[in-house]
């Protein structure tokens, strides 16, 4: 079976894939998986720790060809303040709950969650319920969910566990 040789990503590759994938966030976290392409091209990707493969990134397999890894449209909730602080007391609530959050230039999104939704009109949110790829940020210490840079683990104390 065809590998993925390398992981490319969002923007730094040109030209048209060869085929797509569409995955869900979940579906984009993997270590390991035979992943079929919108061509009927089975592949496996076999990396030695987890990544997240991000809508826009480039799977390039062992032949040189290139499979789009493409984000599938997921129920979200767009989250506007009436002016960045206060989105900022938001990002704050969300990440102390370590919900994962996409940050947009001036916006959140979250995945629907009515009891979270609820709190973030409380502190003062409006929310847009919309369909759309989900990509949330990595985290801070990139666990899990990050294949754009590594961080060693083995000097981070940091007050309390992050065993998901």
């Amino acid at each position: 079976m065809i590998r993925v040789a390398d992981i490319l990503a969002a923007g730094t590759w040109e030209g048209e894939p060869a085929e797509t994938i569409t995955l869900d966030r979940e579906d984009r976290h993997r270590r390991r998986a035979v992943l079929t392409g919108s061509g009927g091209t089975a592949f496996l990707l076999d990396q030695p720790n987890a990544v997240h493969l991000h809508h826009g990134d480039g799977l390039q397999l062992e032949d040189g060809r290139i499979v789009e890894v493409v984000g599938a449209s997921e129920e979200l909730v767009e989250i506007e303040a009436e002016d960045m602080g206060h989105l900022v007391k938001i990002a704050w609530h969300l990440g102390n709950r370590h919900l994962p959050t996409q940050l947009m230039e001036q916006t959140l999104r979250i995945r629907r969650d009515h009891v979270i939704e609820d709190l973030v009109v409380r502190l003062g949110g409006k929310l847009t319920v919309l369909r759309a790829p989900f990509d949330p940020e990595g985290g801070a210490y990139g666990h899990g969910q990050t294949h754009r840079h590594d961080h060693g683990h083995e000097s981070h104390h940091h007050g309390h566990s992050h065993d998901h």
